[in-house]
Protein backbone atom coordinates (compact mmCIF):
# COMPACT_ATOMS: atom_id res chain seq x y z
CA UNK A 1 0.00 0.00 0.00
CA UNK A 2 1.13 3.66 -0.69
CA UNK A 3 0.48 7.27 -0.10
CA UNK A 4 0.78 10.23 -2.52
CA UNK A 5 1.66 13.16 -1.72
CA UNK A 6 1.15 15.90 -4.16
CA UNK A 7 4.50 18.35 -4.46
CA UNK A 8 2.73 20.62 -7.46
CA UNK A 9 0.92 20.13 -10.62
CA UNK A 10 2.70 17.59 -11.90
CA UNK A 11 4.33 16.16 -9.58
CA UNK A 12 3.26 13.14 -6.91
CA UNK A 13 5.56 11.95 -3.80
CA UNK A 14 5.21 7.97 -3.31
CA UNK A 15 5.72 6.42 0.34
CA UNK A 16 5.27 2.72 0.70
CA UNK A 17 3.00 2.71 4.35
CA UNK A 18 4.17 0.26 6.57
CA UNK A 19 1.76 -0.98 9.23
CA UNK A 20 2.24 -0.73 12.90
CA UNK A 21 4.48 -4.46 13.49
CA UNK A 22 6.23 -5.73 16.63
CA UNK A 23 9.79 -4.66 17.61
CA UNK A 24 12.37 -7.23 17.49
CA UNK A 25 12.57 -7.10 21.27
CA UNK A 26 8.76 -7.74 21.58
CA UNK A 27 8.84 -10.66 19.31
CA UNK A 28 11.55 -12.56 20.88
CA UNK A 29 9.76 -12.12 24.33
CA UNK A 30 6.69 -13.81 22.96
CA UNK A 31 8.51 -16.82 21.17
CA UNK A 32 10.42 -17.07 25.13
CA UNK A 33 6.66 -17.10 26.10
CA UNK A 34 5.00 -19.09 23.89
CA UNK A 35 4.69 -22.70 22.04
CA UNK A 36 3.85 -23.49 18.63
CA UNK A 37 3.53 -19.84 18.06
CA UNK A 38 0.32 -19.66 20.71
CA UNK A 39 0.57 -18.04 23.73
CA UNK A 40 -1.78 -20.16 25.94
CA UNK A 41 -3.18 -18.69 29.68
CA UNK A 42 -0.57 -20.52 31.75
CA UNK A 43 2.01 -19.16 29.60
CA UNK A 44 0.95 -15.63 29.50
CA UNK A 45 0.41 -15.99 33.45
CA UNK A 46 4.08 -16.55 33.88
CA UNK A 47 4.68 -13.55 31.30
CA UNK A 48 2.10 -11.04 33.53
CA UNK A 49 3.93 -11.83 36.33
CA UNK A 50 7.69 -12.08 35.57
CA UNK A 51 7.88 -9.66 33.17
CA UNK A 52 4.82 -6.96 33.68
CA UNK A 53 5.38 -7.73 37.59
CA UNK A 54 1.77 -7.97 37.95
CA UNK A 55 2.37 -10.26 41.07
CA UNK A 56 -1.09 -10.79 42.02
CA UNK A 57 -2.49 -11.94 38.99
CA UNK A 58 -3.78 -15.29 38.62
CA UNK A 59 -5.59 -17.43 35.50
CA UNK A 60 -8.53 -15.58 36.15
CA UNK A 61 -6.82 -12.28 35.61
CA UNK A 62 -5.34 -13.76 32.41
CA UNK A 63 -8.89 -15.23 31.32
CA UNK A 64 -10.61 -11.33 31.43
CA UNK A 65 -7.20 -10.23 29.31
CA UNK A 66 -8.31 -13.06 27.02
CA UNK A 67 -12.02 -12.04 26.76
CA UNK A 68 -11.17 -8.56 26.21
CA UNK A 69 -8.85 -9.42 23.11
CA UNK A 70 -11.69 -11.30 21.62
CA UNK A 71 -13.16 -7.86 20.63
CA UNK A 72 -9.93 -7.06 18.97
CA UNK A 73 -10.91 -9.86 16.90
CA UNK A 74 -7.02 -11.16 17.53
CA UNK A 75 -8.21 -14.21 19.47
CA UNK A 76 -7.73 -17.77 18.83
CA UNK A 77 -9.27 -20.56 20.97
CA UNK A 78 -5.70 -21.94 21.02
CA UNK A 79 -4.02 -19.20 22.59
CA UNK A 80 -2.50 -15.78 21.47
CA UNK A 81 -0.59 -15.45 18.51
CA UNK A 82 1.94 -13.14 18.22
CA UNK A 83 -0.40 -10.19 16.56
CA UNK A 84 -2.61 -11.17 19.48
CA UNK A 85 0.28 -10.61 21.90
CA UNK A 86 1.09 -7.55 20.74
CA UNK A 87 -2.59 -5.88 20.27
CA UNK A 88 -2.65 -6.46 24.09
CA UNK A 89 0.60 -5.05 24.89
CA UNK A 90 -1.06 -2.16 23.25
CA UNK A 91 -4.41 -1.93 24.79
CA UNK A 92 -6.19 0.42 27.29
CA UNK A 93 -6.05 -2.58 29.61
CA UNK A 94 -2.19 -2.35 29.43
CA UNK A 95 -1.88 1.41 31.11
CA UNK A 96 1.18 2.26 32.97
CA UNK A 97 -0.95 3.80 35.68
CA UNK A 98 -3.76 1.17 37.14
CA UNK A 99 -6.47 0.43 35.29
CA UNK A 100 -8.96 0.67 38.05
CA UNK A 101 -9.04 4.77 39.79
CA UNK A 102 -9.53 3.58 42.96
CA UNK A 103 -8.58 5.68 45.71
CA UNK A 104 -5.80 3.99 47.83
CA UNK A 105 -3.87 6.43 49.67
CA UNK A 106 -4.97 6.56 53.82
CA UNK A 107 -7.15 9.51 53.18
CA UNK A 108 -7.58 10.02 57.33
CA UNK A 109 -4.71 12.16 58.05
CA UNK A 110 -4.84 16.12 58.44
CA UNK A 111 -5.00 18.42 55.23
CA UNK A 112 -1.89 19.56 55.11
CA UNK A 113 -0.77 16.17 54.43
CA UNK A 114 -1.78 15.96 51.09
CA UNK A 115 -1.50 18.14 47.43
CA UNK A 116 -4.70 19.49 46.34
CA UNK A 117 -5.33 20.12 42.71
CA UNK A 118 -6.00 23.93 43.11
CA UNK A 119 -7.31 26.19 40.05
CA UNK A 120 -6.28 30.27 40.26
CA UNK A 121 -8.99 32.71 39.08
CA UNK A 122 -11.35 29.61 38.03
CA UNK A 123 -13.95 31.89 36.22
CA UNK A 124 -12.16 33.48 33.98
CA UNK A 125 -12.27 31.78 30.15
CA UNK A 126 -8.67 33.66 28.81
CA UNK A 127 -5.94 36.10 29.68
CA UNK A 128 -5.90 37.97 32.63
CA UNK A 129 -6.74 41.37 31.26
CA UNK A 130 -9.78 40.97 28.85
CA UNK A 131 -11.04 37.49 28.75
CA UNK A 132 -14.89 36.79 29.85
CA UNK A 133 -15.88 35.63 33.18
CA UNK A 134 -17.58 32.45 33.26
CA UNK A 135 -19.52 29.38 35.39
CA UNK A 136 -17.89 27.07 31.90
CA UNK A 137 -14.50 26.89 33.35
CA UNK A 138 -15.79 26.42 37.14
CA UNK A 139 -17.66 23.57 35.93
CA UNK A 140 -14.61 22.23 33.39
CA UNK A 141 -12.48 22.16 36.30
CA UNK A 142 -14.16 20.11 38.52
CA UNK A 143 -15.02 17.44 36.90
CA UNK A 144 -11.51 17.63 36.07
CA UNK A 145 -10.59 16.47 39.98
CA UNK A 146 -9.73 20.14 40.70
CA UNK A 147 -10.41 20.58 44.39
CA UNK A 148 -9.76 23.99 44.64
CA UNK A 149 -11.98 26.67 43.18
CA UNK A 150 -11.06 30.19 43.45
CA UNK A 151 -13.34 33.46 43.20
CA UNK A 152 -12.35 37.21 43.38
CA UNK A 153 -15.53 38.46 45.04
CA UNK A 154 -16.05 42.81 44.12
CA UNK A 155 -18.63 45.11 45.22
CA UNK A 156 -20.97 45.12 41.47
CA UNK A 157 -21.17 48.86 40.05
CA UNK A 158 -24.01 49.73 42.02
CA UNK A 159 -22.58 48.93 45.30
CA UNK A 160 -25.07 47.02 46.29
CA UNK A 161 -24.49 43.25 45.82
CA UNK A 162 -21.62 41.07 45.24
CA UNK A 163 -20.06 39.89 42.10
CA UNK A 164 -17.37 37.93 40.65
CA UNK A 165 -14.32 39.45 38.54
CA UNK A 166 -10.77 40.13 38.18
CA UNK A 167 -10.28 43.42 39.64
CA UNK A 168 -8.46 46.62 38.00
CA UNK A 169 -8.83 44.81 34.77
CA UNK A 170 -11.18 44.28 31.69
CA UNK A 171 -12.16 41.17 31.98
CA UNK A 172 -16.12 40.57 32.29
CA UNK A 173 -18.10 39.67 35.20
CA UNK A 174 -20.19 36.64 36.27
CA UNK A 175 -22.95 36.57 38.98
CA UNK A 176 -21.95 35.37 42.00
CA UNK A 177 -25.40 32.92 42.55
CA UNK A 178 -24.28 31.28 39.40
CA UNK A 179 -21.16 30.40 40.04
CA UNK A 180 -22.20 29.19 44.13
CA UNK A 181 -24.57 27.03 42.02
CA UNK A 182 -21.93 25.61 39.56
CA UNK A 183 -19.96 24.51 42.39
CA UNK A 184 -22.66 23.34 44.45
CA UNK A 185 -23.83 20.77 41.11
CA UNK A 186 -20.46 19.71 39.99
CA UNK A 187 -18.52 19.27 42.96
CA UNK A 188 -18.61 15.68 43.57
CA UNK A 189 -19.00 14.34 40.12
CA UNK A 190 -15.90 12.77 39.89
CA UNK A 191 -14.58 12.81 43.58
CA UNK A 192 -16.51 12.31 47.01
CA UNK A 193 -13.25 14.23 48.35
CA UNK A 194 -13.53 17.89 49.69
CA UNK A 195 -13.92 21.05 47.47
CA UNK A 196 -12.59 23.86 49.13
CA UNK A 197 -13.45 27.55 47.74
CA UNK A 198 -11.11 29.87 48.28
CA UNK A 199 -12.85 33.52 48.40
CA UNK A 200 -10.72 36.55 47.71
CA UNK A 201 -12.96 39.74 48.73
CA UNK A 202 -12.86 43.19 48.12
CA UNK A 203 -15.88 43.53 49.89
CA UNK A 204 -17.79 45.68 52.94
CA UNK A 205 -19.59 44.41 55.56
CA UNK A 206 -22.38 44.80 55.19
CA UNK A 207 -21.64 42.97 51.26
CA UNK A 208 -19.93 40.05 53.12
CA UNK A 209 -23.04 39.48 55.23
CA UNK A 210 -24.92 38.72 52.05
CA UNK A 211 -22.53 36.65 50.75
CA UNK A 212 -22.46 34.36 53.89
CA UNK A 213 -26.14 34.11 53.17
CA UNK A 214 -25.51 33.07 49.83
CA UNK A 215 -23.12 30.45 50.71
CA UNK A 216 -25.31 29.52 53.60
CA UNK A 217 -28.47 29.06 51.49
CA UNK A 218 -26.43 27.59 48.46
CA UNK A 219 -24.82 24.91 49.91
CA UNK A 220 -26.53 23.97 52.89
CA UNK A 221 -25.38 20.70 54.98
CA UNK A 222 -22.83 20.29 52.95
CA UNK A 223 -20.94 23.33 53.88
CA UNK A 224 -18.10 22.42 56.58
CA UNK A 225 -18.36 24.66 59.74
CA UNK A 226 -15.00 24.43 61.82
CA UNK A 227 -14.69 24.17 65.42
CA UNK A 228 -12.51 24.40 67.58
CA UNK A 229 -11.10 21.13 67.83
CA UNK A 230 -9.45 21.56 64.18
CA UNK A 231 -7.68 24.77 65.11
CA UNK A 232 -4.36 23.04 66.34
CA UNK A 233 -4.86 20.72 63.41
CA UNK A 234 -6.60 20.60 60.45
CA UNK A 235 -9.48 17.94 59.29
CA UNK A 236 -8.94 14.94 57.05
CA UNK A 237 -9.94 14.44 53.71
CA UNK A 238 -11.75 11.25 54.67
CA UNK A 239 -13.65 13.30 57.29
CA UNK A 240 -14.79 15.71 54.87
CA UNK A 241 -16.39 13.65 52.35
CA UNK A 242 -19.31 15.47 50.13
CA UNK A 243 -18.14 18.78 52.08
CA UNK A 244 -17.81 22.19 50.93
CA UNK A 245 -14.87 24.12 52.98
CA UNK A 246 -14.88 27.92 52.73
CA UNK A 247 -11.12 29.53 53.01
CA UNK A 248 -10.61 33.72 53.06
CA UNK A 249 -9.12 35.87 55.67
CA UNK A 250 -11.66 36.51 58.58
CA UNK A 251 -12.95 40.58 58.49
CA UNK A 252 -10.17 41.78 61.41
CA UNK A 253 -7.46 40.01 58.96
CA UNK A 254 -8.55 42.08 55.59
CA UNK A 255 -8.85 45.41 56.66
CA UNK A 256 -5.42 44.61 58.13
CA UNK A 257 -4.01 43.37 54.79
CA UNK A 258 -6.07 46.09 52.96
CA UNK A 259 -4.38 48.71 55.15
CA UNK A 260 -0.42 46.86 54.80
CA UNK A 261 -0.35 46.71 51.20
CA UNK A 262 -1.70 50.62 51.37
CA UNK A 263 1.16 53.16 49.80
CA UNK A 264 2.39 54.91 52.86
CA UNK A 265 5.82 53.31 54.18
CA UNK A 266 5.20 55.76 57.53
CA UNK A 267 4.94 52.26 60.16
CA UNK A 268 3.20 54.26 62.98
CA UNK A 269 0.67 55.45 60.28
CA UNK A 270 0.61 51.97 59.40
CA UNK A 271 -0.16 51.00 63.09
CA UNK A 272 -2.75 53.16 63.30
CA UNK A 273 -4.46 52.58 60.34
CA UNK A 274 -4.63 48.83 61.70
CA UNK A 275 -5.95 49.84 65.06
CA UNK A 276 -8.29 52.06 63.19
CA UNK A 277 -9.70 49.02 60.99
CA UNK A 278 -9.94 46.59 63.90
CA UNK A 279 -11.66 48.96 66.03
CA UNK A 280 -13.96 49.25 62.60
CA UNK A 281 -14.29 45.42 63.12
CA UNK A 282 -15.83 45.62 67.00
CA UNK A 283 -18.15 48.63 66.06
CA UNK A 284 -20.02 46.66 63.62
CA UNK A 285 -23.10 44.67 63.85
CA UNK A 286 -21.08 41.09 65.27
CA UNK A 287 -24.44 39.32 63.78
CA UNK A 288 -23.18 40.84 60.32
CA UNK A 289 -19.56 40.26 60.17
CA UNK A 290 -18.08 38.55 63.15
CA UNK A 291 -20.29 35.32 63.64
CA UNK A 292 -21.97 35.30 59.97
CA UNK A 293 -19.10 35.74 58.06
CA UNK A 294 -16.68 34.96 60.16
CA UNK A 295 -18.08 31.30 61.34
CA UNK A 296 -18.43 30.11 57.53
CA UNK A 297 -14.80 30.04 57.27
CA UNK A 298 -13.13 26.08 58.17
CA UNK A 299 -9.53 27.66 56.68
CA UNK A 300 -8.75 30.72 57.74
CA UNK A 301 -6.21 32.19 55.23
CA UNK A 302 -3.31 34.30 57.59
CA UNK A 303 -1.29 37.68 56.45
CA UNK A 304 2.11 37.42 55.61
CA UNK A 305 3.50 39.39 59.09
CA UNK A 306 6.93 40.23 58.57
CA UNK A 307 7.20 40.06 55.57
CA UNK A 308 10.10 37.27 54.14
CA UNK A 309 11.67 36.95 57.16
CA UNK A 310 8.69 36.15 59.31
CA UNK A 311 6.24 34.70 57.39
CA UNK A 312 6.86 31.04 58.19
CA UNK A 313 7.24 31.28 61.82
CA UNK A 314 3.88 29.51 62.33
CA UNK A 315 1.86 29.71 65.38
CA UNK A 316 1.76 26.56 67.72
CA UNK A 317 -1.77 27.04 68.72
CA UNK A 318 -3.21 27.67 65.45
CA UNK A 319 -2.74 26.09 61.71
CA UNK A 320 -3.72 28.58 58.72
CA UNK A 321 -3.78 29.02 55.22
CA UNK A 322 -0.67 31.17 54.07
CA UNK A 323 -0.65 32.65 50.35
CA UNK A 324 2.57 33.88 48.73
CA UNK A 325 3.40 34.55 44.54
CA UNK A 326 5.72 32.16 42.85
CA UNK A 327 8.16 34.81 42.98
CA UNK A 328 8.10 34.81 47.09
CA UNK A 329 8.43 31.08 46.55
CA UNK A 330 11.30 31.11 44.14
CA UNK A 331 13.17 33.54 46.99
CA UNK A 332 12.45 31.13 50.11
CA UNK A 333 13.32 28.18 48.54
CA UNK A 334 16.57 29.30 47.33
CA UNK A 335 17.63 30.68 51.28
CA UNK A 336 14.92 28.77 53.19
CA UNK A 337 14.06 26.10 51.50
CA UNK A 338 13.81 23.91 55.19
CA UNK A 339 11.74 26.26 56.67
CA UNK A 340 9.36 26.10 54.09
CA UNK A 341 9.07 22.20 54.52
CA UNK A 342 8.85 22.66 58.13
CA UNK A 343 5.60 25.10 57.68
CA UNK A 344 3.93 22.70 55.36
CA UNK A 345 4.13 19.95 57.73
CA UNK A 346 0.93 21.69 59.83
CA UNK A 347 -0.28 24.82 57.73
CA UNK A 348 -1.04 24.55 54.18
CA UNK A 349 0.66 27.07 51.94
CA UNK A 350 -1.18 28.14 48.55
CA UNK A 351 1.19 29.69 45.92
CA UNK A 352 -0.05 31.59 42.77
CA UNK A 353 0.80 33.24 39.59
CA UNK A 354 3.07 36.37 39.62
CA UNK A 355 0.67 39.54 38.54
CA UNK A 356 2.63 39.83 35.09
CA UNK A 357 1.65 36.69 33.38
CA UNK A 358 -0.99 38.47 31.44
CA UNK A 359 -1.30 35.19 29.32
CA UNK A 360 -2.72 33.17 31.77
CA UNK A 361 0.82 31.21 31.65
CA UNK A 362 1.71 29.21 34.73
CA UNK A 363 5.07 27.85 36.34
CA UNK A 364 6.91 25.26 37.39
CA UNK A 365 4.76 23.68 40.18
CA UNK A 366 7.38 21.34 41.61
CA UNK A 367 9.29 24.67 43.17
CA UNK A 368 6.25 24.27 45.35
CA UNK A 369 5.54 20.51 45.68
CA UNK A 370 9.30 19.62 46.44
CA UNK A 371 9.01 22.15 49.57
CA UNK A 372 5.68 20.72 50.99
CA UNK A 373 3.31 23.17 49.42
CA UNK A 374 -0.27 22.25 49.14
CA UNK A 375 -1.70 24.34 46.75
CA UNK A 376 0.02 25.16 43.69
CA UNK A 377 -2.69 27.22 42.08
CA UNK A 378 -2.54 27.00 38.31
CA UNK A 379 -5.22 28.65 35.17
CA UNK A 380 -6.74 25.80 34.24
CA UNK A 381 -8.02 27.37 31.20
CA UNK A 382 -3.94 27.58 29.98
CA UNK A 383 -2.08 24.58 28.40
CA UNK A 384 2.16 23.89 28.41
CA UNK A 385 4.56 21.87 30.13
CA UNK A 386 3.66 22.76 33.44
CA UNK A 387 -0.20 22.15 33.35
CA UNK A 388 0.93 18.67 31.86
CA UNK A 389 2.89 18.37 35.00
CA UNK A 390 0.09 19.65 37.16
CA UNK A 391 -2.11 17.31 35.03
CA UNK A 392 -0.14 14.36 35.71
CA UNK A 393 0.26 14.39 39.52
CA UNK A 394 -2.89 14.14 39.94
CA UNK A 395 -3.86 11.37 37.78
CA UNK A 396 -2.22 9.45 41.00
CA UNK A 397 -4.80 7.95 43.70
CA UNK A 398 -7.40 7.41 41.47
CA UNK A 399 -7.58 11.12 39.91
CA UNK A 400 -9.68 12.14 43.34
CA UNK A 401 -7.80 15.14 43.56
CA UNK A 402 -5.94 14.86 46.43
CA UNK A 403 -2.34 13.28 46.84
CA UNK A 404 -0.84 12.22 49.78
CA UNK A 405 2.87 13.88 50.04
CA UNK A 406 5.79 11.48 50.67
CA UNK A 407 6.82 11.08 53.76
CA UNK A 408 10.23 12.50 53.27
CA UNK A 409 8.45 16.07 53.67
CA UNK A 410 6.24 15.29 56.39
CA UNK A 411 9.06 14.06 59.14
CA UNK A 412 12.29 15.20 59.89
CA UNK A 413 15.31 12.68 60.03
CA UNK A 414 16.62 10.72 63.01
CA UNK A 415 18.79 13.91 64.33
CA UNK A 416 16.03 15.93 63.87
CA UNK A 417 17.03 17.05 60.47
CA UNK A 418 14.42 18.74 57.47
CA UNK A 419 14.65 17.65 54.17
CA UNK A 420 16.44 20.14 51.78
CA UNK A 421 14.93 19.14 48.39
CA UNK A 422 18.25 21.74 47.15
CA UNK A 423 20.92 19.27 48.87
CA UNK A 424 23.53 17.84 46.31
CA UNK A 425 24.01 15.12 49.06
CA UNK A 426 21.05 13.16 48.34
CA UNK A 427 21.85 9.47 47.93
CA UNK A 428 20.20 7.73 44.77
CA UNK A 429 17.63 5.03 46.14
CA UNK A 430 16.80 3.56 42.41
CA UNK A 431 17.15 3.85 38.98
CA UNK A 432 14.48 4.11 36.37
CA UNK A 433 15.08 2.60 33.02
CA UNK A 434 12.64 3.96 30.46
CA UNK A 435 12.55 1.75 27.01
CA UNK A 436 10.59 3.53 24.03
CA UNK A 437 10.25 1.55 21.34
CA UNK A 438 7.32 2.66 19.03
CA UNK A 439 4.18 4.57 18.70
CA UNK A 440 1.13 4.18 16.71
CA UNK A 441 -2.27 6.06 15.93
CA UNK A 442 -1.31 9.66 14.35
CA UNK A 443 -2.61 8.30 10.94
CA UNK A 444 -5.73 7.47 12.24
CA UNK A 445 -6.00 10.69 14.69
CA UNK A 446 -4.67 13.42 12.37
CA UNK A 447 -4.82 14.44 8.66
CA UNK A 448 -2.74 12.79 6.09
CA UNK A 449 -1.01 16.51 5.59
CA UNK A 450 -1.11 17.95 9.35
CA UNK A 451 2.78 17.55 9.36
CA UNK A 452 4.05 17.43 6.62
CA UNK A 453 2.60 18.45 3.25
CA UNK A 454 4.87 16.42 1.17
CA UNK A 455 6.11 13.49 3.02
CA UNK A 456 4.91 11.30 6.49
CA UNK A 457 6.33 13.01 9.38
CA UNK A 458 9.62 12.64 11.02
CA UNK A 459 8.84 11.99 14.87
CA UNK A 460 11.02 11.95 17.56
CA UNK A 461 10.37 11.78 21.44
CA UNK A 462 11.65 12.93 24.57
CA UNK A 463 11.65 11.32 27.68
CA UNK A 464 12.19 13.13 31.05
CA UNK A 465 11.93 13.47 34.94
CA UNK A 466 10.95 16.34 36.74
CA UNK A 467 11.86 16.52 40.09
CA UNK A 468 13.93 17.89 42.59
CA UNK A 469 17.07 19.22 41.18
CA UNK A 470 19.32 16.50 41.18
CA UNK A 471 16.86 13.83 40.06
CA UNK A 472 15.64 16.12 36.71
CA UNK A 473 17.01 14.79 33.37
CA UNK A 474 15.87 14.47 30.02
CA UNK A 475 16.50 13.10 26.75
CA UNK A 476 15.36 12.37 23.32
CA UNK A 477 15.35 9.90 20.57
CA UNK A 478 16.57 9.82 17.32
CA UNK A 479 14.43 11.18 14.51
CA UNK A 480 12.52 8.32 12.62
CA UNK A 481 12.20 9.89 9.09
CA UNK A 482 9.03 9.71 6.64
CA UNK A 483 7.34 7.62 9.00
CA UNK A 484 3.81 7.36 10.16
CA UNK A 485 4.32 4.27 12.92
CA UNK A 486 8.10 5.22 14.15
CA UNK A 487 10.87 2.53 15.35
CA UNK A 488 12.98 4.39 18.08
CA UNK A 489 14.08 1.61 20.44
CA UNK A 490 16.01 3.35 22.91
CA UNK A 491 16.76 3.37 26.67
CA UNK A 492 17.21 6.03 29.01
CA UNK A 493 18.19 5.47 32.61
CA UNK A 494 17.56 7.70 35.38
CA UNK A 495 19.48 7.30 38.28
CA UNK A 496 16.21 9.15 41.23
CA UNK A 497 17.02 10.26 44.43
CA UNK A 498 13.59 11.24 45.33
CA UNK A 499 11.43 9.14 43.34
CA UNK A 500 8.59 9.96 45.41
CA UNK A 501 8.52 13.39 44.07
CA UNK A 502 9.14 12.42 40.61
CA UNK A 503 6.59 12.91 37.34
CA UNK A 504 7.73 11.58 33.81
CA UNK A 505 7.45 13.48 31.51
CA UNK A 506 7.24 12.09 27.78
CA UNK A 507 6.54 14.20 24.50
CA UNK A 508 6.59 13.46 20.79
CA UNK A 509 7.30 16.23 18.37
CA UNK A 510 7.73 16.06 14.10
CA UNK A 511 11.14 17.38 13.40
CA UNK A 512 10.64 20.63 10.72
CA UNK A 513 14.47 21.35 9.80
CA UNK A 514 12.47 25.15 8.16
CA UNK A 515 9.91 25.55 10.74
CA UNK A 516 9.42 24.96 14.27
CA UNK A 517 8.65 21.22 15.10
CA UNK A 518 5.39 19.95 15.06
CA UNK A 519 2.97 19.11 18.45
CA UNK A 520 2.65 15.10 18.36
CA UNK A 521 1.92 14.75 21.74
CA UNK A 522 2.56 14.23 25.29
CA UNK A 523 1.68 12.95 28.95
CA UNK A 524 3.14 12.86 32.12
CA UNK A 525 2.82 10.30 34.85
CA UNK A 526 3.27 10.15 38.24
CA UNK A 527 6.27 8.05 38.84
CA UNK A 528 5.06 6.66 42.14
CA UNK A 529 2.27 5.08 40.51
CA UNK A 530 3.88 3.82 37.36
CA UNK A 531 3.25 0.06 36.77
CA UNK A 532 6.71 -2.16 35.77
CA UNK A 533 7.11 -3.79 32.58
CA UNK A 534 6.29 -3.58 28.91
CA UNK A 535 2.91 -1.10 28.86
CA UNK A 536 0.93 0.87 26.11
CA UNK A 537 1.43 4.93 26.95
CA UNK A 538 -1.67 6.64 25.59
CA UNK A 539 -0.44 10.54 24.45
CA UNK A 540 -2.40 13.75 24.81
CA UNK A 541 -3.09 16.95 22.98
CA UNK A 542 -1.85 20.61 23.97
CA UNK A 543 -4.86 20.82 26.33
CA UNK A 544 -4.73 17.53 28.15
CA UNK A 545 -7.24 15.83 26.54
CA UNK A 546 -6.55 11.87 25.14
CA UNK A 547 -5.90 11.46 21.84
CA UNK A 548 -8.50 8.45 20.57
CA UNK A 549 -5.56 6.30 18.84
CA UNK A 550 -2.20 7.77 19.44
CA UNK A 551 0.15 5.70 21.78
CA UNK A 552 3.51 4.78 22.29
CA UNK A 553 5.08 1.37 23.54
CA UNK A 554 7.32 1.61 26.45
CA UNK A 555 8.87 -0.54 28.46
CA UNK A 556 9.52 1.04 32.84
CA UNK A 557 12.13 -0.82 35.34
CA UNK A 558 13.35 0.66 38.59
CA UNK A 559 16.15 -1.40 39.87
CA UNK A 560 15.61 -2.02 43.05
CA UNK A 561 11.97 -1.21 42.75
Amino acid sequence: MKESFKVCFCCVRSFKVKSSEPPEEIKNLFHDYSQDDRMSADEMLRFVIQVQGETHADINYVKDIFHRLKHHGVFHPRGLHLEGFYRYLLSDFNSPLPVTREVWQDMNQPLSHYFLYTGHNSYLTGNQLNSKSSIEPIVKALRRGVRVIELDLWPNSSGKEAEVRHGGTLTSCEDLQKCLNAVKENAFQVSAYPVVLTLEDHLTPNLQKKVAKMVSKTFGESLFQCTDEYTECFPSPGSLKNKILISTKPPKEYLQTQVSQGSTTDESIKAKKIADAEEQVQEEDEESVAIEYRDLISIHAGNRKGGLKNCLNGDPNRVIRLSMSEQWLETLAKTRGSDLVKFTQRNLLRIFPKTTRFDSSNYDPLVGWIHGAQMVAFNMQSHGRYLWMMQGLFKANGGCGYVKKPDVLLSNGPGGEIFDPYSQNLPIKTTLKVKIYTGEGWNMDFPLDHFDRYSPPDFYAKVGIAGVPLDTASYRTEIDTDEWFPIWDKEFEFPLRVPELAILCITVKDYDSNTQNDFAGQTCLPLSEVRPGIRAVRLHDRAGEVYKHVRLLMRFVLEPR
